[in-house]
């Protein structure tokens, strides 16, 4: 089959890799124009796009892609199917239409868990012990469509989101491939969802990375795992000596089963250097001060000179 591909995010990389390598035809790339990145807000191709270019594939970069221009331009690739992956735009149905086979979209959650933009953090922050992937058709309500192929994985105790996030991408390349040739064979099936049972992965922001240590370590320890890399875990550091504050990223940490004998108020660091929390306990592993590389939590002790009953406390305003 000949396949437009629309894309923007580095979660479909290795669908486009499997379906350059297949029988199949990868005539166009679609994706979002170039963004500001990094602190000079460079404009840079999203990794869609850079990888289209690399392979000398034809690339339409539109922040519109239901415009008559970029409809025409897709038309003119004379695709049969669509294969829609973290793409960024909603799909209009004069769009769909143009394809054959009309418009699959894989998504990084078994549906109908987790709809939305964020489905593997919200997997990891909800203490989700499973994840996987759903192939599915496009519908109006986001992430709505019928179900066409699952695979399920378990969800690694101390995985970050950024793991899981490359995990499922991989995992995702045979099930689209299956699902594909399933087309072509007219042997597909497709399940409704049962919308009754959806939850939905909000966008996350930065502030969703606050850290608040009144709750139990486990799920402060989720909190970490879930918003790595980004947001990214965040907690502002309080030496007694100094009383002056860093924010800090926390990037690995592990939960101690331990009690709070001296009944030391949440986020103190008590006499082993882990921080106490509303149940158990925190040991940070690695931690990012602003402005400064992710490194091992002893060196930012042995720098700031940290002791028992210094404080890490939830981000207050800044300025």
């Amino acid at each position: 089959m000949k396949i437009t591909f629309l894309g923007s995010g580095a979660f479909g990389l290795p669908c486009l890799k499997a379906i350059m390598q297949s029988r199949h035809e990868l005539v166009l790339v679609v994706s979002q124009p170039p963004q500001g990145a990094g602190r000079g807000r460079q404009l840079t191709p999203t990794p869609v796009s850079q990888w289209a270019a690399s392979q000398g594939i034809p690339c339409l970069e539109t922040d519109n892609v239901n415009t008559p221009e970029a409809l025409t331009l897709i038309a003119a690739s004379a695709p049969d199917i669509l294969v829609v992956i973290a793409f960024g735009q909603k799909i209009g149905q004069a769009l769909i239409e143009c394809a054959p086979h009309q418009a699959i979209n894989v998504h990084g959650s078994v549906l109908p868990a987790l709809r939305g933009a964020a489905p593997i953090n919200w997997a990891i922050l909800k203490g989700h012990t499973h994840s996987g992937v759903s192939v599915i058709t496009l519908a109006d309500r986001m992430d709505a469509g019928e179900v066409l192929a699952t695979e399920t994985t378990p969800i690694g105790d101390q995985e970050t989101a950024g793991q899981l996030h490359d995990r499922l991408a991989e995992v995702s390349a045979p099930v689209l491939m299956d699902t594909l040739d399933q087309i072509e064979r007219g042997t597909v099936t497709l399940t409704p969802q049962d919308h009754d049972q959806a939850t939905f992965a909000a966008k996350l922001k930065k502030s969703d990375g606050y850290l608040d240590f009144s709750r139990p370590a486990s799920e402060v320890n989720r909190k970490i795992r879930g918003l790595n890399p980004w947001p990214g875990a965040q907690a502002d550091y309080t030496g007694q000596d100094t009383e002056k504050s860093v924010r800090v990223t926390v990037g690995f940490a592990e939960v101690m089963d331990k009690s709070n004998p001296d009944h030391l108020p949440p986020g103190t660091l008590d006499q082993d250097l882990d921080v106490v929390c509303g149940t158990q306990a925190l040991r940070i592993h690695t931690i990012k001060p602003a402005g400064k590389p992710l490194m091992a939590f002893k060196a930012f002790v042995n720098g700031r000179h940290c002791r028992p009953g210094d404080v890490l406390s939830t981000p207050g305003p800044r300025g």
